[in-house]
C-alpha cells in the first residue's frame, strides 16, 4: 500500500484543532443552574453597562453591531427572561422594567416588526399579565403607551384579510399568532376574531392529522421551522385557550420531538441541515428542552436523558462565547452564516442567546426540581437509530433519513432548499463526522451538478419523484427524473430526458452512495462534477492496488473516501483559507475532494455508474507520513 500525506501549513492547523469531548460524568443539576446563572447575572449587567443611552441609541455595543434587525427586540427578551429566571427588578445601578420600556420605544421609533414585535411583547409579559401592575408599563407615559400599542400591531406583517403573512416565509404565521395572542392576553388587543382568525390559520399545515410544515408552500422546505412552528402555534393556541388547536398540534409536537431527539448530535447539535444553523441549533436544543420540561406529554425520553442534551449544548455556547468580546464567535475564522446574518446583527446573536438561555434556564431547572433529578449524566445516551421519516407523500416526496450506528451518525434530508442547489439543504449525510457544508453555497456538495450541452447546470435535489426507504432503516432508494436547475427559483423543476437513481447504504461504520445515470435519448453533459467538503486539518492519501483513498484526518478520528466510476475523473483536493467555501455552521471547512469528469455522453439503454464510500473511524496516526502539500 502506497501513502503520501497532504497537510495545512502549521499555523492554520492551530485553528482547526477541536476540544476533546469531556469523559462521561454526573453533572449536579445545582451547579450547572449556578453556572449558568452568574454566567447570566455577570454578562447581562456587563451588556447594560455598555448601553449609555437608547436616544441616540449605541452602533455598536462592545464592537458588535446593533442596527440590524430584531437587535433591541432580542435585547428586551432576554432582559425580560433574565428578570423572570432570576427574581430581579434591578441589576446593577439598571431598572430592568425601565429599560424593556425605552428599549420598546426605540423599536417604536425604528419601525421595527416580526421577531422584534415578538420579543418586545414577551418582554412586557415577564413583569406581569395585568398591566395595571406591569412594571414596564407604569414606566411609561401616554404617549409611550400609545408608541407601544402602535407598535405591536400586527398587521405590520401579517393581512388579516387574506390571511397571508405578507411577503414573508410561512414560518411568520406563527410569530404573528404568537404576538397576537399575547397582545389578547395582555389587553392590549381587542379584537377577538383577529386572534382567532391568525392562530386557525397558523394551525392550517396540523389540520387534518398534519404532522409537518412546510415552511414555502408548495417548494416542501422542511428544516428546523417545522419544529419552532409548531411550538409557536401552541404557545399561541394555549396563551387563548384554544382547546381546538391544541388538540390539532398535539400529534404533530409528539412526532417532531421524536424526530429531534433522532436528529440530535453528541455535541446537542440538533437540526443538521437548512438555514439558521450553527448557534441558532444549540439554542433550539436548550429551548426544547425547556419547552419539554414545561410539557412532559411530548417528551420523547426521560427528562434526565434531555437534560444531557441540554448540558451539551450549553457547553458548546458556553466555549464559543468570548468572555473578552462578551460575544458568540459568529464571524469567527472558519464560521460561515446565511446572508441575513449580517455584521449589523452580531450582538442580536449574543443577546438572543442570553435570552433564549434564559427562558430556557427557567424552565429546565423548574421542572428537574420538581422531578427531583439532582444530576445527570454528560453524556448523551440512546440506542443506535435507522429510520427514515416521511415528511409528506405525494407526487413530490420529502423526507429525512436518521442513521445513529456507533462512531457513525448523520440526518439525510430529502428536501427543497432556499435556492436551487444551496448545499445546506442537498440530500448529503449531515453531520456525518468529518463532513460540512460551506454555509449557503451554491456547490456540488456530495450531490453532483451536471453541465448540459446547452448551459444548464442541473442537480438531483429539491424533493424526489421516488423515496424508498429499506426495510431495517439501512438502505435508501431515490429516484430523480425531474432535477433542480441551479438559478431557477427553488421548486421549480426541469425534465432533462435523464433519471438518476441514488441508493444510499449503511453497514457498520461504512456509508456507501451508488448513483446509475440512463437516458431516455443521447445527451451530452459538458461538465459532471462533486465536492466532499470536510472538516479534516489533514489528508492522507493510500492506494490499495488501483484504488485511491483519501483519510481526512481530524482530531479524532479520519473520514476515508474513495470514488469509483464507469467513466475517468479527475481527482484533486484543494484548501479553502477564509474563502466562502472554507466557512462551516460550526466551524472551519479547510479541506474538499473534488471528483470532475468532461464530454460524457448518456446513450439510450445504457446506464452509467458511480460511487462513493466513506469509512468513520479513529484518527490514524502513522509515523514517518511525509508532508507533500500540492
Amino acid at each position: 500500500m502506497t501513502r503520501f500525506a497532504f497537510a495545512l501549513p502549521p499555523l492554520l492547523l492551530l485553528s482547526f484543532v477541536c476540544t476533546a469531548q469531556p469523559s462521561r460524568s454526573a453533572i449536579e443539576s445545582s451547579s450547572l443552574d449556578r453556572e449558568i446563572t452568574d454566567f447570566l447575572d455577570k454578562e447581562m449587567l456587563a451588556h447594560l453597562d455598555d448601553i449609555k443611552s437608547y436616544n441616540p441609541p449605541p452602533d455598536k455595543v462592545f464592537g458588535a453591531g446593533t442596527t440590524g434587525e430584531y437587535t433591541w427586540g432580542s435585547f428586551m427578551n432576554a432582559v425580560g427572561a433574565y428578570a423572570a429566571m432570576s427574581g430581579r427588578r434591578t441589576l446593577g445601578k439598571h431598572d430592568l422594567a425601565r429599560e424593556v420600556g425605552q428599549a420598546g420605544l426605540l423599536e417604536y421609533r425604528l419601525k421595527g416588526t416580526r421577531f422584534s414585535q415578538l420579543y418586545g411583547v414577551l418582554a412586557l409579559r415577564f413583569f406581569g399579565r395585568d398591566l395595571n401592575t406591569n412594571p414596564v408599563w407604569q414606566s411609561l407615559n401616554e404617549e409611550e403607551r400609545a408608541q407601544w400599542h402602535n407598535w405591536l400591531d400586527v398587521s405590520a406583517f401579517y393581512d388579516s384579510k387574506t390571511q397571508q403573512v405578507i411577503n414573508l416565509p410561512e414560518n411568520y404565521l406563527g410569530v404573528a399568532a404568537r404576538i397576537a395572542s399575547v397582545s389578547y392576553q395582555l389587553g392590549l388587543l381587542k379584537d377577538r376574531a383577529l386572534v382567532d382568525g391568525v392562530i386557525t390559520r397558523a394551525a392550517r399545515p396540523f389540520v387534518n392529522g398534519g404532522i409537518y410544515s412546510d415552511d414555502n408552500p408548495p417548494t416542501g422546505r422542511f428544516d428546523r421551522y417545522s419544529n419552532e412552528y409548531a411550538r409557536f402555534v401552541w404557545d399561541a393556541a394555549e396563551a387563548v385557550d384554544r382547546k381546538d388547536i391544541l388538540d390539532a398540534v398535539r400529534p404533530s409536537l409528539k412526532e417532531q420531538m421524536k424526530l429531534w431527539w433522532d436528529l440530535i448530535l453528541p455535541d446537542g447539535y440538533g437540526y443538521a441541515w437548512g438555514r439558521s444553523m450553527g448557534v441558532v441549533s444549540y439554542m433550539d436544543t436548550m429551548e426544547i428542552v425547556g419547552f419539554l420540561g414545561a410539557h412532559p406529554e411530548f417528551r420523547p425520553a426521560a427528562l434526565e436523558q434531555l437534560a444531557s442534551a441540554y448540558y451539551q449544548a450549553w457547553r458548546w455556547l458556553r466555549h464559543d462565547y468570548n468572555d473578552k468580546s462578551h460575544a458568540l464567535s459568529v464571524f469567527a475564522f472558519g464560521r460561515g452564516n446565511y446572508a441575513y446574518i449580517t455584521r449589523e446583527r452580531e450582538w442580536q446573536q449574543t443577546v438572543n442567546f442570553f435570552g433564549k438561555g434564559a427562558l430556557a434556564q427557567a424552565r429546565f431547572v423548574r421542572a428537574l426540581t420538581n422531578e427531583k433529578i439532582a444530576s445527570f449524566s454528560s453524556e448523551i445516551t440512546r440506542p443506535d437509530v435507522a429510520r427514515f421519516v416521511f415528511f409528506r407523500h405525494g407526487d413530490r416526496p420529502a423526507g429525512v433519513s436518521l442513521a445513529r450506528q456507533g462512531p457513525i451518525y448523520f440526518t439525510l434530508p430529502i428536501t427543497t432548499g432556499t435556492k436551487p442547489g444551496v448545499a445546506d439543504y442537498l440530500p448529503a449525510p449531515h453531520g456525518l463526522p468529518g463532513f460540512a457544508n460551506p454555509v449557503e453555497q451554491i456547490y456540488p456538495s456530495l450531490v453532483p451538478f451536471i453541465e448540459l450541452a446547452d448551459g444548464r447546470m442541473i442537480v438531483a435535489t429539491d424533493g424526489a419523484d421516488e423515496i424508498e426507504p429499506g426495510a431495517d432503516g439501512k438502505s435508501l432508494r431515490v429516484v430523480w427524473r425531474r432535477w433542480a436547475l441551479v438559478g431557477s427559483k427553488a421548486g421549480e423543476l426541469v425534465d432533462p430526458h435523464i433519471t438518476s437513481e441514488v441508493v444510499w447504504q449503511l453497514s457498520g461504520t461504512t456509508l456507501t452512495r451508488n448513483e446509475t445515470l440512463r437516458s431516455s435519448e443521447p445527451v451530452s453533459i459538458r461538465r459532471w462534477r462533486v465536492a466532499l467538503p470536510t472538516t479534516g486539518d489533514r489528508n492522507e492519501l493510500t492506494l490499495a492496488g488501483t484504488q485511491r483513498w483519501d483519510n481526512f484526518m481530524s482530531a479524532d478520528s479520519v473520514l476515508s473516501v474513495s470514488g469509483t466510476s464507469d467513466w475517468s475523473m479527475k481527482t484533486s483536493t484543494f484548501a479553502t483559507g477564509d474563502s466562502a467555501l472554507g466557512r462551516g455552521a460550526r466551524g472551519p471547512v479547510p479541506l474538499h475532494l473534488v471528483y470532475e469528469s468532461h464530454d460524457l455522453r448518456l446513450i439510450p439503454n445504457h446506464d452509467l455508474h458511480w460511487r462513493l464510500i466513506m469509512k468513520v473511524g479513529r484518527r490514524i496516526t502513522e509515523p514517518g507520513a511525509v508532508a507533500t502539500g500540492r
